[in-house]
């Protein structure tokens, strides 16, 4: 292979890269949003400045993607927290759960999507929409929601999905030092929102070192939402250079 030729490729191994290099498009992608209050010290001490808090909430969500261009179906699930940069509100993604690797390896490489792997999944069971998050062979998150109680309305369903992200991107070097350390912001785009109700809710989470969601304890649900979508995701953008002098 000639020198040139090694930059025509997108990731490795060359002949079977670890992800496809498409944009992808998400189909029939739905969600259990839990919005929750939790310990303003313990979410402070996970923030990265230059974002800020205004109320100790964070958002427990399960998204089971019915249809994805390259990835086809898989099912995510994570902490997003509600926070504020140069006056714009949005939300960082503080973890990721997947049960999908080269969905996992394009989200941390291609972009700045801080996902590992998990086991989460996404149903209904006796009337109670159900979101679950298991590490191993451990539970750690359990998630309860009436099924369809209450329609809502699609632009606040839209308003939800297309809430600025902010995410770290942290690359070593071969050193251990850092090589890149930013801040980056994207969004959702593209949304056509199918159904969307709200209803009554709970949240269990259970302690795990290596899935320390409970670090951000459960004091009080504030809403609840079940979401059907089909969406693109934009490219990164950097925000902030960690590492700039």
């Amino acid at each position: 292979m000639k020198q040139h030729d090694v930059t025509r490729h997108h990731a490795t191994p060359l002949t079977n890269p670890a992800y496809p290099p498409v944009i992808p498009r998400f189909t029939h992608r739905e969600y259990l949003n839990i919005v929750y209050r939790t310990d303003y010290d313990a979410l402070r001490a996970l923030v990265p400045e230059p974002l800020e808090i205004d109320e100790p909430l964070v958002r427990f969500e399960v998204m089971r993607m019915g249809d994805v261009t390259g990835y086809g179906p898989y099912t995510e699930s994570g902490q997003a927290i509600p926070v504020r940069h140069e006056g714009e509100r949005g939300e960082y993604l503080h973890a990721m759960y997947l049960d999908n690797f080269a969905a996992t390896a394009s989200g941390r490489e291609a972009s700045a999507y801080p996902k590992t792997i998990g086991s989460p999944a996404l149903y209904v069971d006796h009337g109670a929409l159900v979101g679950v998050l298991d590490y191993g062979t451990v539970r750690v998150a359990t998630a309860t929601m009436g099924y369809k109680h209450h329609e809502l309305d699609p632009d606040e369903a839209a308003a939800q999905l297309t809430v600025p992200t902010f995410m770290l991107k942290l690359v070593p070097g071969y050193d251990g030092a850092p090589q890149v350390a930013q801040l980056v912001r994207t969004e959702i785009s593209d949304v056509a929102v199918k159904g969307a109700w709200t209803g009554p809710a709970r949240l269990q989470l259970n302690a795990h070192v290596l899935a320390p969601l409970a670090d951000l304890p459960v004091r009080e649900i504030v809403s609840a939402s079940h979401l059907l979508a089909d969406l693109t995701l934009a490219p990164v953008k950097p925000v902030h250079d960690y590492l700039a002098r």
